[in-house]
């Protein structure tokens, strides 16, 4: 698939689940930490009150996880250690799952994630809303956020105006003079989709679609009433943090920050001169995002970064690790809080947000992060998953569930493409019969 070619102006989109049937989707979660490939199994599934917005069940069959080499910060800087790590992965999910795959859904960190709301507004003379005015209205909003530097990763109309009478789901059949559309844009720079398509080719792989990471992992980790309601999911990994706020049954904002858990590593193997690998094991065991007077009688020993038998570990306060984790980590929520406020999605946000990913899981951070995000903080875990192995149900694994919900809310989405709008939209939602008219008209 071509990122470029003229007649797929975008990226490679998601073909429509159907609803009737069985899929089996396969994803890649490429992280500065960790490189996981899941394989599931997606089942229609009847309504029901526990995750409505769902369409199927899903049943991992095959997982595969590696640690991640050359990516920094979310950012590819080596394309052939990615390559074989990412070979790795999907070889040991494709013998767990007992089935070889070719195409995946691939998360995208890097490219300076960025979030517009492009708004336009169409004359109905006061007649009633019809399918081609919807279509008008949703391709002029389209038009505003093309751009050739950067390409769309998500689109999603996030709400229509009659009259100037705002918060309307579904004008069609409704009467006005005038039609608006909001539309929530997230881009990313082409070079960075460009270098992780590469990757997965040079796999012998194909990219399916890409999903942004905050959207993914929000998907995975918000239940129905937070997505309805207004709430930010914060996704902590390793190189970077992500933020998506969701409010309506949307994704409205999206953003990433190129923080995470591996600097409070490095500041650690800086601080108490130790290997990364040791600074990282005192992190998981000893450190604390939260001040503790016990701390400063409790001794701790750090191994020498020699490899002389000679060099003696050094012997340091507990208190000493905390500090420096502490440090770090109210740097990465200062910033985050600053981004929301700053984003203007503060109010919707409300008093609600959910940490996950790795890093997420740091002793003391939940504590931390109600204290400085002045909110109401829960850890949140992949849901709605069978199949998962006890080791990959935890809150670092929400990229990769979040990737696999996906195909069931892709239809929400329209897309602008080179001179229309041309859609993925399918099933029977009014979003996609939207999509429908779309499709035909062009």
């Amino acid at each position: 698939m071509n990122l470029f070619g003229s007649a797929n102006f975008g990226l490679p989109r998601l073909k429509p689940l159907s609803s009737k049937r069985s899929h089996v989707v396969s994803v890649l979660d490429i992280g500065s930490t960790k490189v996981v490939c899941m394989i599931g199994r997606l089942t229609p599934r009847a309504e029901s009150q526990i995750l409505p917005g769902r369409t199927h069940n899903i049943e991992v069959i095959g997982i595969g996880h590696q640690k991640s080499r050359g990516v920094k910060n979310g950012v590819i800087a080596d394309l052939d250690a990615v390559e074989s790590v990412v070979r790795l992965a999907v070889d040991a999910a494709e013998r767990m799952a007992g089935l070889t795959i070719d195409s995946l859904i691939v998360n995208v960190s890097a490219g300076r994630l960025q979030s517009d709301v492009y708004t336009a507004t169409i004359d109905l003379g006061g007649q009633e809303v019809e399918a081609n005015d919807l279509k008008k209205v949703l391709a002029a909003a389209g038009h505003q956020s093309l751009r050739t530097d950067r390409a769309i990763l998500h689109s999603l109309p996030t709400g229509f105006s009659l009259d100037g009478e705002r918060g309307i789901r579904d004008p069609l059949a409704m009467f006005g003079d005038v039609l608006g559309v909001d539309m929530h844009v997230l881009t990313a720079e082409r070079p960075a989709l460009k270098n992780l398509e590469l990757c997965v080719n040079r796999a012998h792989l194909s990219v399916e679609g890409m999903v942004a990471t905050p959207y993914a992992s929000g998907l995975a980790a918000l239940v129905d009433d937070e997505v309805e309601l207004g709430c930010a999911a914060i996704d902590m990994g390793g190189g970077t943090t992500t933020i998506s706020v969701f409010a309506g049954g949307r994704l409205v904002h999206a953003d990433a920050v190129g923080l995470g858990g591996h600097h409070v590593t490095t500041d650690l193997a800086r601080g108490l001169s130790t290997r990364i690998e040791d600074a990282e094991r005192l992190k998981v065991v000893h450190g604390s995002a939260l001040p503790n007077s016990a701390d400063e009688r409790d001794i701790i020993s750090v191994p020498p970064i020699g490899e002389d038998d000679r060099d003696q570990p050094t012997h340091v306060p507990r208190a000493l690790v905390s500090r420096i984790v502490r440090a770090r980590i109210e740097e990465t929520l200062e910033l985050i809080r600053d981004r929301i406020q700053r984003s203007g999605f503060s109010p919707i946000v409300g008093k609600r947000i959910v940490l996950t990913g790795g890093a997420s899981q740091l002793t003391g951070l939940p504590e931390a992060a109600r204290r400085i995000l002045a909110r109401n903080v829960r850890i949140g875990r992949p849901l709605g998953v069978s199949g998962l192995p006890a080791a990959a149900k935890g809150p670092a694994f929400s990229t990769a569930v979040g990737l696999m919900i996906y195909p069931q809310v892709a239809d929400l989405e329209t897309h602008a493409a080179g001179s229309g709008m041309l859609s993925t939209l399918g099933g029977n939602s009014r979003f996609a019969r939207m999509g429908q008219w779309l499709k035909e008209s062009f």
